[in-house]
């Protein structure tokens, strides 16, 4: 093994060390440091082809990219086995799995031990935000997967760069990732946000292994957050230019499978011609309070890791558009002319496809094609829509805050909220409901509180009221509203059609906020009244849109009542004033008549 560490790579002392710390443990054959070059890049890729890492696509059909097939028992987030590891349980909060850090520490350096003998140890210094952006912070990943640092690349301002940030400065992420032997067995993704540090073993799946990602950008950064008075959070942030040229922003958290990428890349429809949607981000935001006392906003991504089954000309033209080249497709199936192929696509398969695993694959197969989570990851760069203020180091001022989730019932189709605690009540509470293929049951409701239940690096009851604390500090707050695109009628049709109409939801939110349209209020918050929204072109029959509007005493009765045990979770930690504003819209329900 190679003791060199580079020492004239980097000016941070605390760097050089911690990575001759980690090299003694794991005892690679040699050390790279990575410096996001595109000669680097070609380099890489070529050895990863000659590895069978990647499999090179049809240059043809798609220029610049390649397919990854992972280990079979590798291809998801593993929340069972992810651990927040704080000295005290109760700082990690009882939806958090905790693991003390001295102990954990301990079994991973076990793991670890001799680890990367015979395997090459890659340093990758990334940047989480615009260069040089005050939101942006510095992260080093050590791991042995050239697939890892290939996406790394993609995902995040990754290399040179990054050390030029850093400096001789202490304060940068520290994450270690193994691959190991990708054995479940010896699978844990650990955080430690008191040192500002991630370690993770046996796994090469995105989620788990580019530590960018879930891991640095919520887990830790939450933390972060709380400590020094901003929010990380897993929204997207879109921009909407109207036709007069005024471009207003808008950031909106949305649990798995409630259409996120999709909203972040919305084309509008032709009947509200002038109208133009801006992508600044489709998964994390950074938000700050700005000198002007608005809310500001980053996406401290780099590049988009994408759900590929759904995605279509349909419901996201400007996905599909993006990867057709220069991107990184995971466990989809392959065409026999060397292009990609998963379920939902607007193609019928082709014969002789390929499956995720590379078997051949049939339509009357009864597995899918493509993994149900195979993905793509691509730069932001090709992004049809992309806005040109995503590098700006100041991000982007938030008009209104978006909560949403998969509602067949009791939602309406677009909420306000009263106020800053009352919209914070609504994402506390906010969920989808189960499928019987996902969970056994129809119309169960999992709540996932601002859609970070799974990554947040902290007791989510101390996440409210620090959420509940931040109204202090924002002198111009955005508008808080609650969406629901999928409410169905009593036949099992959905009652709104969704995708680029969702704009007129999101037209109808701005004209609020400048006081252009009305609403009707309700005791759970306000809706609009069918007049208030421009349905322009849009043939829908009032009475579909109304019960789409509605607010049904017995639905909401049980609503509350659902929340109330969520609530109870929490403890002492659960902040006064949402308990306060749960009793008083309870009251309020009660009272009405409806």
């Amino acid at each position: 093994m190679t003791q060199n560490v580079d020492a004239d790579k980097t000016k941070s002392r605390a760097l050089r060390e911690w990575i001759a710390e980690i090299a003694r443990l794991t005892t690679p054959d040699r050390i790279v440091w990575c410096d996001g070059s595109e000669d680097e890049r070609r380099r890489l890729t070529a050895m990863a082809v000659q590895a069978g890492t990647l499999i090179p696509l049809s240059q043809q059909k798609k220029p610049g990219s390649f397919l990854h097939r992972s280990n079979p028992n590798d291809v998801a987030r593993t929340e069972q086995l992810t651990f927040i590891c704080t000295p005290n349980k109760d700082d990690a909060g009882p939806t958090n799995n905790w693991s003390p850090p001295d102990e954990t520490y301990a079994k991973l350096r076990g793991w670890l031990k001799n680890s990367m003998r015979g395997r090459t140890m890659y340093v990758v210094p990334y940047v989480m935000g615009p260069i040089g952006s005050p939101f942006s912070k510095v992260g080093v990943e050590i791991t042995d997967s050239i697939y890892v640092v290939l996406n790394m690349r993609i995902m995040t301002r990754m290399g040179s760069a990054a050390l030029a940030m850093l400096g001789d400065s202490d304060d940068f992420c520290r994450g270690v990732h193994c691959t190991l032997d990708v054995n479940p067995d010896r699978r844990l993704i650990c955080h430690f946000p008191q040192d500002n540090a991630i370690w993770s073993v046996g796994s090469g799946y995105g989620g788990n292994a580019l530590l960018s990602k879930k891991c640095f950008a919520l887990r830790i950064a939450s933390w972060q957050g709380r400590s020094e008075g901003w929010l990380a959070e897993h929204m997207l942030i879109l921009g909407m230019r109207s036709p007069s040229g005024e471009t207003r922003y808008v950031a909106a958290a949305f649990p798995s499978a409630c259409g996120k990428t999709n909203l972040a890349m919305l084309t509008p429809p032709s009947d509200l011609s002038g109208w133009k949607v801006f992508t600044v981000g489709d998964d994390i935001a950074w938000l700050r309070v700005g000198s002007d006392g608005r809310l500001w906003a980053v996406n401290p991504e780099n590049g988009y890791f994408g759900v590929a089954p759904g995605t279509n000309a349909h419901s996201n033209p400007n996905a599909m558009a993006m990867v057709g080249h220069d991107t990184i497709f995971t466990n989809v199936a392959m065409t026999p002319d060397g292009d990609v192929w998963w379920e939902g696509m607007d193609t019928a398969p082709p014969v002789n496809l390929l499956d995720w695993q590379g078997r051949p694959w049939h339509q009357e197969s009864n597995d899918k094609a493509a993994h149900p989570n195979s993905r793509f990851t691509t730069p932001m760069t090709n992004n049809p829509a992309l806005s040109p203020h995503v590098n700006d180091p100041e991000g982007v001022p938030i008009s209104a805050i978006v909560f949403g989730g998969r509602r067949a019932t009791t939602m309406p189709l677009v909420l306000e909220s009263e106020n800053w605690a009352h919209g914070v009540y609504m994402g506390a509470t906010m969920g989808s409901e189960t499928t019987a293929a996902a969970a056994g049951a129809v119309g169960v409701v999992r709540r996932d509180p601002m859609a970070m239940l799974p990554f947040c690096g902290y007791n989510m009851g101390d996440y409210f009221a620090h959420w509940l604390k931040m109204q202090s500090a924002i002198k111009h707050p955005p508008r808080i509203f609650m969406v629901n695109w999928f409410r169905k009628d009593r036949d099992g049709k959905f009652l709104w059609p969704g995708y680029g109409e969702n704009m007129r939801v999101l037209k109808w939110m701005l004209d609020r906020i400048d006081g252009r349209a009305g609403a009707t209020d309700t005791p759970v918050g306000r809706v609009p009244r069918l007049d208030d929204l421009d349905l322009q072109g849009l043939e829908l029959p009032g009475d579909q849109l109304r019960e789409d509007l509605a607010i049904k005493k017995d639905e909401w009765s049980a609503e509350i009542e659902s929340a109330s045990n969520f609530f109870e979770k929490f403890g002492g930690t659960m902040p006064p004033e949402l308990r306060e504003k749960h009793r008083g819209l309870a009251q309020s329900l009660n009272s009405a008549h409806l």
